[in-house]
């Protein structure tokens, strides 16, 4: 019986059977596994693929548990590197575009706020760049929602 540290959860497991891999890829293990415990095999009974990658451009190993059984092992890796890149995207967009909510539920909808979010925020570091302006373009966009319907002039403001 093994077990896999998942996220901080230790998960029992049987395995199955593995794959050998080509350790040069960064893959450490290709596993088949059966859930183990006192009531996880009727809750679910199907195998499960345990697959540990370690990445060496950022020295951290990775352990993913999984019920594609068709991909290659090196395959899931890569996918979860670009889901949690997309997810990287996201933190970014919420720490700096403000995005509260958004007003519609469509793909355009949503496509189209953000599109104006990212336009905005280059927008305005266009201008800090230009104007060799000292504050952030998080203060800069701030003071701009602030002074949005005022005639007033960008050098004029305080920070």
């Amino acid at each position: 019986m093994g077990l896999a540290a998942l996220g901080g959860f230790v998960i029992k497991a049987h395995r199955a059977y593995f794959q050998p891999v080509d350790k040069k890829t960064g893959l450490i293990c290709d596993q088949t596994v059966v859930l183990a415990g006192a009531h996880t095999p009727h809750y679910y009974p199907e195998k499960l693929r345990h697959i540990k990658y370690h990445d060496a451009t950022t020295d951290h190993t990775f352990v993913f548990l999984t019920n594609n059984i068709t991909l290659q092992a090196l395959t899931i890796a890569e996918l979860y590197r670009c889901r949690w890149q997309v997810e990287l995207f996201f933190k970014w967009i919420k720490q700096h575009l403000r995005i509260k909510a958004f007003f519609g539920t469509s793909e355009n909808a949503v496509k189209s706020q953000i599109w104006i979010a990212i336009s905005t925020y280059i927008l305005v570091a266009i201008l800090k760049k230009r104007m060799n302006i000292d504050a952030s373009i998080c203060i800069l966009l701030q003071v701009m929602s602030l002074t949005l319907f005022e005639r007033t002039s960008i050098n004029s403001v305080s920070y």
